[in-house]
């Protein structure tokens, strides 16, 4: 022991005490023993002067999470190109998308598939290629799978039974099948002779309530529809669904439509097939003259005709236009305005033409790291088309996605941004659009082509980088499983050349990536697109 501590009485009190309380712990922990065997001890507690306390009870089992079903999360509404969301509402829709997709997960093979067939659809060409790679993981024929699930093959018919009955079956059913496309129309005929029946009265017993409409003769209801007509085909078209007397004029009355097909709201008046302006939207200059009469002589010879001023363009136009539409009305269109005004090419005003370009580009391998393998980009990027009626047309290539960019695709943004000004604004994608002009083609741009065959190409000229002009040759398709009633809504690339107005040379784009375009209507822009 060291003299310096027995010197020191706290210290050595404090050694005592903790010796005292020591012994007081070893016979309280043999008494306990003593105890659950059966004998009783009480020394413990007159010892030491403490009572031991209860033991701490044992934690709660952990409880497994409650899985809640909530059926109205797995439906997300779409969004609409009229009214973009805030920042916080659009924080709140991506936790929303966040908190449904990790309810969602894919399990079985066949749902890997068919969320990666969702992402690659979605321009997510990683995640797809994850989801792909485990499918085929878990099974190597998922795709067989999946084609059977959502493309399934036609069942072969059954043989005809022999004997005179069966024949019959057989030669009934076939009848049956060759008539059934007859059916609407026979429906549609069915319904000249019904008028236009009031509503039923809300009390059973009481009269009807009145319906003028029902009164009105047959001349003032067809002028009555024909006005809403020009207002709004498509509005005119849902009346359809008001009564069979409705749906009977909708479809039969040419009247209209002949108006519809005609007029510049909707119909081919507004359909240009030569310029109307200028690349920059101003007035034809001479160049331009000179340029499309120089591309007659080369197509049509010595004997094409002179340019005409923009006056004689503008009266020639709007002749054209009536003859040519008058002209295709009883050869290509079956003589049916409504199928003119369906099926014949058309450009559409009131929305935009998206282009959406995804591919996949290898790196280069950083030299601060060791890989074996190089990494690899996935490049997003989109094409916007606006048309104008009046001939102009706003082109713009960018990476921002079409919820930032359809609402601001309008000459007063375009002058907005012009020479890079307003960096500022939430338009500022705009000071990369490019003002250009758009006309399809006619029976002169290809002489020994049918007019079927010439109609259905768009010619698309924009500004393009000093003294150059970009050239986009599309198609004029349809798409889509509503093809039947949604027409002209795809632009197909057919080439794109870009022109050297000091030279006068043409050079072409390669077009490796390049999608088409797709037309995505935009409330905006209003009812006829101006």
């Amino acid at each position: 022991m060291n003299p310096a501590d027995e010197t020191n009485p706290e210290l050595e009190s404090f050694r005592e005490q903790w010796r005292a309380e020591v012994r007081a712990r070893r016979p309280a922990a043999s008494s306990s023993q003593n105890n659950s065997a059966g004998t009783p001890s009480t020394g413990a507690t007159r010892t030491t002067g403490i009572t031991e306390g209860p033991r701490r009870p044992p934690p709660p089992p952990a409880k497994k999470p409650v899985i809640q079903e909530h059926y109205d999360e797995d439906y997300v509404q779409p969004r609409a190109f009229d009214a973009p969301l805030h920042a916080a509402q659009s924080a709140s829709l991506g936790k929303e998308e966040i908190n449904a997709s990790s309810a969602d997960e894919p399990v079985s093979a066949l749902e890997h598939y068919e969320k990666a067939v969702e992402t690659e659809a979605a321009g997510k060409l990683g995640d797809s290629l994850r989801l792909y790679r485990k499918a085929f993981r878990m099974d190597d024929a998922v795709d067989q799978s999946y084609k059977n699930k959502h493309f399934p093959k036609p069942t072969s018919k059954p043989a005809a039974q022999g004997g005179p009955n069966g024949r019959h079956k057989a030669v009934t059913a076939a009848a049956a099948k060759t008539e059934q496309p007859q059916l609407i129309k026979e429906l549609i005929a069915s319904f000249a002779e019904l008028a236009i029946l009031p509503a039923e009265p809300e009390v059973k017993g009481m009269p009807e309530p009145p319906c003028p409409i029902a009164a009105l003769p047959e001349e003032l209801l067809v002028h009555i529809l024909r006005d809403v007509a020009v207002l709004d085909v498509a509005g005119f078209v849902r009346l359809s669904q008001v009564c069979k007397r409705f749906a009977y004029l909708v479809a039969t009355e040419d009247r209209i439509w002949r108006r519809v097909c005609l007029g510049p709201e909707f119909g081919f008046a507004s359909m240009h097939y030569h310029w109307q302006c200028h690349v920059s939207w101003g007035p034809l200059t001479e160049e331009d003259l000179l340029r499309e009469a120089s591309e007659l002589i080369e197509r049509e010879g010595d004997d094409a005709p002179l340019p005409l001023s923009l006056e004689e363009r503008a009266q020639q136009h709007a002749e054209e236009s009536a003859t040519s539409t008058l002209a295709f009305y009883p050869s290509l269109y079956n003589s049916s305005w409504k199928l003119m005004f369906r099926l014949r090419p058309r450009i559409r005003f009131n929305g935009c033409y998206i282009s959406t370009v995804n591919y996949m580009r290898s790196g280069q391998a950083s030299s601060n790291q060791v890989t074996w393998n190089s990494p690899v980009h996935i490049v997003t990027y989109y094409r916007y088309l606006r048309f104008f009626r009046d001939g102009g047309a706003i082109s713009l290539l960018t990476t921002a996605e079409p919820a930032d960019v359809v609402h601001h695709m309008t000459r007063e943004a375009v002058a907005l941004h012009a020479g890079g000004a307003a960096p500022h604004l939430p338009s500022t994608m705009m000071q990369s659009a490019l003002r250009g002009r758009w006309r399809l083609t006619h029976a002169g741009d290809n002489p020994h082509a049918s007019v079927s065959e010439v109609e259905g190409d768009v010619v698309v000229e924009t500004e393009g980088v000093s003294k150059y002009i970009y050239r986009l040759d599309l198609g004029l398709r349809s798409a889509g499983k509503g093809s039947g009633t949604t027409r002209n809504n795809k632009l197909v690339w057919r080439g794109f050349y870009s022109y050297n107005r000091l030279t006068d040379d043409w050079a072409e784009f390669a077009l490796k990536n390049d999608k088409p375009f797709f037309f995505s209507r935009v409330k905006s822009y209003g009812i006829k697109g101006e």
